[in-house]
């Protein structure tokens, strides 16, 4: 695949549903169509300011404080996790600016495609400036919907997103729906002791094997304890103030719904 233009068109052929051109993304919702933002997350997620503020700062610097793992080593896991030396088609679920995307493209055959789907307007434009090549395309829709036939795609990944959806049971289903037999399905997010039976419970009863599955709490514990304060001095330093808030959710400050122990998972099915 040698173009974005021919990504485009790739990714047009997959779609089962209409779709404009919007901002150098595919848009299936149509841009009279408003994101639902119940959690305050999501409505910062829609700002253009923190599509760049959470690409630039918040992402890497947050994962590194919380794990000890850089942005490049969380990749490079990602990509071994996905098995992608036989991977043609890729799908990443709440891409936000296209970090992962990206680079996991980079890892596809000549003729993969990578895919990014998100419900931000200016995630997706931050995407397709930042993180656009010839195997990536963006597209802008429903993760409870997708806008793809069963399976449709060799992998599938979300990546610290699914706890921010109003029903990621229906999310998880529809990744699985789009996935192609043998496939991989790789997620990390974050669930509440209160979901975490139930989410193992909805993902056993899908049609899929879980290859390998981990839990993160002790590192994202230990690393916010040592590092948060580092993580809150570079918030207030760079980040204009009304979003220094967001920022102090993201690192888990106390007193915010950020804080606290939230069970982190990492799992491949």
């Amino acid at each position: 695949m040698g173009s974005t233009e021919n990504s485009l068109d790739t990714t047009r052929h997959l779609l089962d549903r209409e779709a404009t051109l919007r901002h150098g993304f595919l848009d299936v919702l149509g841009e009279s169509v408003a994101s639902e933002t119940p959690t305050v997350a999501q409505v910062a997620m829609n700002s253009p300011l923190v599509a760049t503020v959470y690409e630039r700062l918040w992402r890497p610097v947050l994962f590194y404080v919380a794990s000890g793992v850089t942005t490049s080593s969380e990749q490079r896991r990602a990509a071994d996790a996905l098995d992608l030396s036989g991977t043609h088609r890729l799908l990443d679920i709440a891409c936000g600016p296209g970090n992962f995307t990206g680079k996991l493209a980079q890892q596809l055959p000549a003729d993969g495609l990578a895919v990014g789907l998100d419900i931000s307007v200016p995630m997706l434009t931050r995407a397709v400036l930042d993180n656009s090549g010839p195997r990536t395309c963006y597209v802008r829709g429903d993760a409870g919907t997708l806008p793809f036939g069963d399976e449709t795609f060799d992998a599938v990944c979300c990546f610290g997103a699914l706890y921010l959806m109003p029903e990621p049971f229906q999310v998880a289903r529809e990744m699985v729906r789009v996935l192609r037999p043998g496939g991989h399905f790789l997620y990390a997010d974050f669930r509440g002791f209160l979901e975490y039976d139930a989410w193992d419970a909805a993902l056993a009863d899908m049609p899929m094997r879980m290859v390998s599955k981990r839990v993160i709490n002790t590192e994202v514990l230990r690393g916010m304890d040592n590092n948060s304060q580092r993580f809150l001095g570079l918030n207030s330093r760079y980040v204009p103030k009304f979003l220094q808030p967001f920022g102090r959710i993201f690192a888990g400050a106390p007193g915010t719904t950020g804080s606290g122990n939230t069970p982190a998972q990492i799992g491949n099915a």
